[in-house]
């Protein structure tokens, strides 16, 4: 949640083609999901003062929008779809319009008062942009090598060729990471700095780097709850209930615990750490996930105060 409050929200519901667009006290209204109607939308709000547009993760057609507005100094802050839902649950708000949902995104904007998002450096955001379609490269020659242990004969031959080119496009994916990263000094620093911590790659830091860009400017309750790996309660009356954790950026949660595992391994900090949690009769997965968490939170202070990695961390 934000600690700033807005004198005005407004919520858009985002598709390819349009946006729909509240304002409290005001009639929805449409503009299209173009630059002409960015203009549109910025002239009917211009009359109003330090704004808060709220919108939900639309598969990639929020994107533009988003990037438009903080280009102009608006806030504008992306929120999870399904807290959205359940808030509308919640309200007893059951019938679902896009109209209705402009609406329901700006009275949760309005009483929950998400964080906006942090302007992405031009060069972290083409490193996102490579990294997120690296990502679904992988995934790709994941599934046909799949198909491969099931497909006749005659269909493999075909899928392998596939598997081959979507291997070459990773090479070059992976080449153009590596340049990106080169043209920004900045980045350089960062990357360097992550790496030097044993059990963490080359590709976990470029997701740390482009999944948390707010890494090196949180708190540790921050960056561990927007990682997913903060303790919350399960108490209710005279019981008391295992601390779970939940929510955070699942991209960021995954690369993090696969460098959990290895780090347990390998990084004399985090294995003495985690051998201290089992001997302590640590179920193994809650383990892992504090190794998680002291990780990040150590990349989150390397970052903050331009510190190195130090095996005495």
């Amino acid at each position: 949640m934000n600690n700033n409050k807005y004198n005005c929200y407004i919520g858009v519901d985002v598709s390819k083609k349009s946006l729909d667009i509240a304002i409290e006290g005001h009639k929805v209204f449409q503009v299209s999901n173009i630059i002409s109607g960015y203009k549109e939308f910025l002239k009917k709000i211009s009359k109003e003062t330090n704004v808060l547009v709220i919108m939900e993760a639309s598969g990639g057609y929020e994107r533009n929008f988003m990037h438009w507005l903080m280009e102009q100094g608006v806030s504008v802050s992306i929120v999870n779809a399904k807290r959205v839902r359940d808030y509308a649950k919640a309200a007893g708000r059951l019938a679902k319009t896009d109209v209705i949902d402009a609406g329901i995104i700006m009275q949760y904007g309005r009483i929950f008062n998400p964080k906006p998002q942090i302007m992405k450096e031009p060069g972290l955001e083409n490193l996102d942009i490579l990294t997120k379609r690296r990502a679904q490269l992988v995934r790709l020659i994941t599934l046909e090598k799949q198909h491969m242990e099931s497909t006749p004969e005659k269909m493999k031959r075909r899928i392998e060729k596939h598997i081959k080119t979507l291997q070459k496009e990773l090479k070059v994916i992976e080449l153009e990471q590596e340049e990106a990263i080169k043209q920004d000094e900045g980045l350089v620093e960062k990357m360097d700095r992550i790496e030097e911590i044993q059990g963490v790659g080359k590709i976990t830091a470029i997701t740390i780097l482009t999944e948390l860009p707010e890494v090196g400017t949180l708190t540790n309750k921050e960056v561990a709850a927007l990682t997913g790996v903060a303790p919350f309660n399960r108490d209710s009356g005279t019981l008391r209930g295992k601390r779970t954790v939940y929510g955070g950026r699942q991209v960021l949660r995954s690369v993090l615990y696969m460098a959990a595992l290895s780090a347990k391994k390998h990084n004399p900090i985090l294995k003495v750490f985690y051998d201290r949690l089992i001997a302590a009769g640590k179920p193994k997965k809650v383990a892992i996930v504090a190794c998680m968490r002291k990780l990040i939170i150590i990349i989150n202070a390397m970052i903050k105060f331009g510190q190195r990695w130090q095996e005495t961390a």
